[in-house]
């Protein structure tokens, strides 16, 4: 990206699809990094790298898998895939956990009691906190809103879009649109409402974590790129990826 551009004047109406593309939010789409995008925009409309169908979730009314290869988060109702999003995980050192966990704890405006904003003493914003494990050494890792710029960068905590956030805290993106975020943490909780609890959930959505996070390249928003892809990737979503300019 040159100076002066962003990916609502490079990609117009299609920047959204740009943007989940790579896994990243508009903020960190400055000038100076490189984005992936296909020859035709329009093989990118609705991506997804997950599988549009999971059989070993059919009995199960919300189920949850993340794809730390493909930086993606499906959610599905017996079995069938309902939504995707995008995310960041755990970078080098952080490293999300994997394995078979579960929602125990939701909180709509939770806040890090470690970390802050950056060059502040403000507490770092988790909006929409979906709490999914607590190590035997008492590290907590939720599933919230935060940055995403395009590679695994959290301290373990799995983060989504979260644009209120960002024009709340960094003054961008002016009008805000992506709430992943929020959209996940509704479907979580439904038919209990979006309000300012911390409710203990019981019988939480089962959450199953797989594949390794690819490890940024510098100059890259999506690292991932010389990654094989993870299993299960449906034949549509494959084909787009190898259309991929390189």
């Amino acid at each position: 990206m040159r100076a002066r551009e962003t990916l609502e004047t490079l990609f117009g109406s299609r920047w959204v699809d740009v943007a989940r593309f790579n896994r990243i939010d508009r903020r960190h789409a400055h000038p100076g990094i490189s984005l992936k995008v296909p020859r035709r925009l329009e093989d990118i409309a609705g991506f997804t790298p997950m599988p549009q169908e999971y059989p070993l979730a059919v009995g199960e009314a919300k189920f949850i898998l993340i794809d730390l290869t493909e930086q993606f988060l499906g959610a599905y109702e017996h079995g069938r895939l309902a939504f995707s999003v995008p995310i960041a995980t755990g970078e080098r050192g952080n490293e999300t956990p994997t394995g078979e966990f579960a929602i125990t704890a939701a909180h709509r405006h939770h806040h890090s009691s470690r970390y802050t904003i950056e060059k502040t003493n403000t507490p770092y914003p988790m909006n929409y906190a979906l709490r999914f494990h607590i190590s035997p050494v008492g590290n907590v890792y939720w599933i919230h809103g935060r940055d995403i710029p395009g590679y695994p960068a959290s301290h373990g905590c799995i983060g989504l879009y979260d644009e209120p956030m960002q024009k709340k805290y960094y003054g961008y993106p002016h009008e805000p649109i992506l709430e992943d975020a929020r959209t996940l943490y509704n479907w979580v909780l439904a038919p209990l409402p979006e309000d300012e609890k911390y409710r203990i959930l019981d019988s939480g959505p089962r959450v199953l974590i797989v594949g390794q996070a690819p490890v940024p390249q510098r100059g890259s928003s999506r690292a991932h790129s010389s990654v094989k892809s993870a299993p299960h990737v449906p034949s549509g979503a494959q084909h787009q990826l190898e259309g991929i300019v390189k």
